[in-house]
């Protein structure tokens, strides 16, 4: 599991919303990236065939990510739920396509 904190001095967060921010789904999304990558390293453009936004995620209150490898039939697929303490604040699946050999002619 993957913890994480957005501070109240993020730069997302005085449009989002002025009064009452909360964290913007697109961040929390780039975090869940971010700890797939620190499992796995650097992936290649990624689908989100799924997400749900379940309850809001306020500045300053710690989540954490859990994710779970899925069986896929072609590159590699994880679930992902984004928590605060026991409640649920979004979830879906990360899709990333079947690596490609390097056409660069450089490459040996």
């Amino acid at each position: 599991m993957t913890g994480f904190t957005i501070d109240a001095t993020h730069p997302c967060l005085p449009g989002h919303f002025p009064g009452r921010p909360l964290v913007p789904g697109v961040v929390i999304l780039d975090r869940v990236v971010a700890a797939i990558e620190d499992r796995h390293g650097p992936l290649p453009a990624l689908r989100l065939p799924q997400v749900k936004f379940l309850q809001p995620l306020l500045p300053g209150v710690a989540a954490d990510i859990a994710l779970q490898a899925l069986p896929a039939t072609e590159g590699r697929r994880w679930r992902f739920r984004v928590s605060a303490g026991d409640t649920l604040l979004a979830s879906g699946e990360v899709v990333a396509p079947a690596s490609t050999p390097s056409t660069d002619a450089t490459a040996a």
